[in-house]
């Protein structure tokens, strides 16, 4: 990955830059409160999110199982690898009279540095109804294999975008 490109947002009061986060990517527990919902559902409602931090990506959230509303997860086939986290796995979501096929994935044994994310699961933002942060709804990143939530709270640029597949 090369150096961050020109037009690198300055973060302002309350922000952070995506260019600042890590990598490798680091986990990290918080507080916030996250929310999902899907087919007219709220399926996941929260307070113990962890979110992954990655230069040039927007944040991944990740929430317990637990926290899912009941039913609101069914395995599906497949599986990817990532260099840092290890092999994860998909999950459908469901809520209401909505799936969304392979919205979720998880690490059943994530790498070393990771134990953070064992026990939960993430969602792509794309493939739901909708996400909030504290209150706020997520803009998904650009391109179908990121999963990074975008709040006033990130600037960028973001990888994903157009021109964007040499950082």
């Amino acid at each position: 990955m090369s150096g961050p490109p020109d037009g690198r947002a300055v973060p302002g009061a309350g922000q952070e830059s995506v260019w600042d986060y890590p990598r490798p990517p680091r986990a990290e527990a918080t507080g916030e409160h996250v929310t999902v919902a899907l087919g007219g559902v709220v399926i996941v409602d929260t307070r113990r999110p962890v979110r992954v931090l990655e230069t040039s990506h927007p944040p991944t959230y990740y929430v317990p199982r637990s926290d899912f509303l009941e039913g609101a997860l069914r395995e599906a086939r497949g599986s990817s690898y990532c260099e840092w986290k290890g092999l994860a796995s998909y999950c459908d979501l469901v809520g209401g009279q909505r799936v969304a096929g392979r919205a979720g994935w998880y690490y059943p044994q994530p790498a070393e540095g990771f134990e953070l994310l064992h026990g939960l699961v993430a969602v792509y933002p794309a493939a739901v109804d909708g996400c909030t942060v504290d209150g706020e709804r997520v803009r998904a990143q650009a391109g179908d294999f990121y999963g990074g939530w975008i709040t006033s709270r990130v600037v960028g640029p973001f990888k994903g975008e157009p021109g964007t597949t040499w950082w």
